[in-house]
């Protein structure tokens, strides 16, 4: 990951148990910025960080519904992980997708459909592990969701 300075920031930034109480202002924020920015930049984004927006039939309503997200970068894929700030429920989001076959991803200017697979056993423990390795924020916000198993996601290119 890259050295720049609002990186390593938002690294430490993501490793700080009292940070997950930002959670209120940071969706207000987001919807902000890809509003001014017209879609193309987020607070990730800003952070230099790795974003998509991933959407996604709801799964009762099966309209459509948009998350920005960090990922991972796995195995050529993407990875994503329901962290949730650390709160004891599964985000919304990963509910629609595990329900879902497949979804859009919007990253650094390209829009292009993806497979989702919810990974499990093995290979979700070699994910879990790149995962932290790549956001090490993900242990604490493990630690703090009172032992709930993050769901993992794979998203592979169509």
């Amino acid at each position: 990951m890259a050295t720049k300075p609002l990186t390593m920031f938002a690294r430490w930034f993501g490793r700080q148990r009292w940070a997950m109480r930002t959670a209120p202002m940071v969706y207000p924020l987001e919807r902000f910025l890809r509003r001014i920015s017209g879609g193309r930049k987020g607070i990730l984004d800003l952070a230099g960080l790795p974003s998509v927006r991933i959407t996604v039939a709801g799964r009762k309503t099966g309209i459509p519904r948009t998350t920005s997200l960090l990922y991972v970068p796995y195995r050529g894929n993407i990875l994503v992980v329901g962290s949730n700030w650390g709160s004891r429920q599964h985000p919304v989001w990963s509910a629609n997708l595990r329900a879902a076959p497949s979804a859009t991803v919007w990253r650094a200017g390209e829009e292009f459909e993806v497979t989702v697979t919810e990974l499990a056993d093995d290979e979700r423990a070699r994910a879990w592990q790149a995962a932290v390795d790549f956001w090490p924020g993900y242990r604490m916000e493990a630690e703090l969701s009172g032992g709930r198993r993050f769901r993992v996601f794979e998203l592979v290119r169509k």
